[in-house]
C-alpha cells in the first residue's frame, strides 16, 4: 500500500520549528493494536489534531490502513474529516446541543445519545427532516462526567428502541482508570457495564456494537476489548501512564524539532531572559532556539527543560519565551543552522513525550495536544 498520496502537500516556508509525523509508525502501531485485540474492531481516536499530529492526515493514514471507524470529540472535528473526503463512519464522543443536530445528520455522523432528552431531540430533529439518525448510546459507568447512569441504563435503553428514526449502532461508557496499577476500579467499571448491556442480550433487539476499551483498557484488561476497542494515545506511541503495562509494543510517531539562530557568548553573572532567573558563574556559549509557549512549549520548562544538540543534552538556560529560548552549550560548538531536538531521537539521546511531562509536572496527553497549530507538520515514511 502506498501511503504517501495521504501525505498533504507541504510548501517551503522556511520555519526552521517542525513537528515531524512518521506515517509508517503510526500504520504499525495501528496493526499492533489490532493483531493484540483480535476480533474487536479498532476505533482510532483522532480528537484535539489527532493528539497534535494532524487531523486529516492521520486520519486518511489509518484507514489506508484498515480503520472502519473514527472517533472524534467535535462536531467541526466530523466536518472537517469528511470535508477531507473521508466517507468511513465517525463517532461524535462529545458535545451535542439540539442545533446541532441537522449537521450531524446532513453529514452522516454517528451522534453520542447521554440521555433520554437527547434522544427525544435527535428522533424529533431527524423525523423533521425525514432521516434515520445512527446513534451510540452513553451510559456512565464510573466517570461522572456524561451519560445515563448504568443502573438507569434499562429506561434509557428501552426508550432508545423506541425512537422511529434513531438506529441505536453502539452502546459504550469510559473508563477513568484503566491505566492505573491498581484494576479494581476499571473491573468495577467493566461489570457494571456487561450488568446494563445485558438488556441487548435479553431483548428482541439487534445487539449494538459494544465499547468500552480506551488505551489503557486496551493494555491491561482484556475482557473489555469487546466489539470495539478505541485507542487514543497510544496509537501515537505513548502510553497513557507510567503504572500501565506495556503490553503491546508501540512507537513515538512524532519528533518536535528546530535548528539554532542565534548563537553568542555569555560573560560570568549575566542573567538571561525575562525575569532574570537564571545566570552561569563562569563564562558560557549561549544559543536561542526559535520555538516558544506560543508553539506549545510550555513555559513551565524554564530553567528545567532540556534539548538535543550533535547528539548532546543541553539545558535550558532562564525563561522560556513566547517565541523563542535559549540554550546553554557551555563551552560546546555550534553553529546557526544546527538541528535542535526538543521531542525525538539525535544520537544515542532522546528526549520522550513521558519526560517533558515529567519535567512540567503533568501528563503525556498535554504535551501532545498542547503543540499549536502554528507548528507545521511534516510528514514524512
Amino acid at each position: 500500500m502506498d501511503i504517501t498520496r495521504f501525505i498533504p502537500p507541504q510548501g517551503d516556508t522556511s520555519r526552521p520549528t517542525i513537528a515531524e509525523i512518521n506515517l509508517s509508525t503510526l500504520h504499525e502501531n495501528f496493526n499492533a493494536i489490532q493483531k493484540a485485540v483480535g476480533n474487536a474492531m479498532v476505533m482510532p481516536v483522532v480528537k484535539a489534531n489527532a493528539y497534535g499530529h494532524g487531523l486529516i492526515a492521520v486520519s486518511q493514514c489509518l484507514v489506508s490502513a484498515g480503520a472502519r471507524y473514527l472517533c472524534v470529540a467535535l462536531l467541526e472535528e466530523g466536518l472537517a474529516l469528511r470535508q477531507a473526503g473521508i466517507e468511513v463512519p465517525i463517532l461524535v464522543l462529545r458535545g451535542l446541543s439540539q442545533s446541532q443536530i441537522p449537521f450531524y445528520l446532513e453529514h452522516n455522523l454517528t451522534i453520542t445519545a447521554t440521555s433520554i432528552e437527547k434522544l427525544t431531540q435527535i428522533n424529533q430533529t431527524a423525523s423533521e427532516l425525514g432521516k434515520k439518525a445512527r446513534v451510540h448510546l452513553e451510559i456512565d459507568t464510573g466517570m461522572e462526567r456524561s451519560g445515563t447512569h448504568w443502573y438507569n441504563a434499562q429506561p434509557f435503553f428501552e426508550f432508545a428502541t423506541q425512537c422511529q428514526c434513531v438506529q441505536v449502532e453502539g452502546v459504550f461508557s469510559h473508563f477513568a482508570n484503566a491505566d492505573a496499577e491498581n484494576l479494581s476500579s476499571a473491573r468495577e467499571q467493566l461489570a457494571r457495564y456487561l450488568q446494563a448491556t445485558q438488556f441487548w442480550l435479553d431483548s428482541p433487539y439487534p445487539r449494538p456494537l459494544f465499547h468500552l476499551a480506551n488505551s489503557g483498557g486496551i493494555l491491561q484488561l482484556p475482557a473489555s476489548h469487546l466489539d470495539a476497542v478505541r485507542p487514543g494515545i497510544l496509537l501515537y506511541g505513548v502510553y497513557p501512564s507510567s503504572e500501565c503495562q506495556r503490553t503491546i509494543a508501540v512507537q513515538p510517531a512524532l519528533s518536535l524539532r528546530s535548528s539554532i539562530t542565534y548563537f553568542k557568548v555569555v560573560e560570568a553573572h549575566t542573567p538571561i531572559s525575562y525575569g532574570h532567573t537564571w545566570q552561569s558563574d563562569h563564562r558560557i556559549r549561549v544559543v536561542t532556539v526559535p520555538i516558544g509557549y506560543a508553539d506549545g512549549y510550555a513555559r513551565g520548562l524554564s530553567n528545567r527543560g532540556q534539548v538535543l544538540i550533535r547528539g548532546k543534552r543541553y539545558p535550558i538556560a532562564g525563561r522560556v519565551c513566547m517565541d523563542q529560548l535559549m540554550v546553554n552549550i557551555e563551552w560546546d560548538s555550534a553553529y546557526n543552522g544546527d538541528c535542535v531536538t526538543l521531542i525525538g531521537q539525535d544520537g544515542a539521546e532522546q528526549i520522550s513525550v513521558d519526560e517533558i511531562a515529567e519535567w512540567l509536572g503533568t501528563i503525556s496527553y498535554e504535551v501532545l495536544t498542547g503543540i499549536s497549530m502554528r507548528v507545521p507538520r511534516r510528514y514524512v515514511m
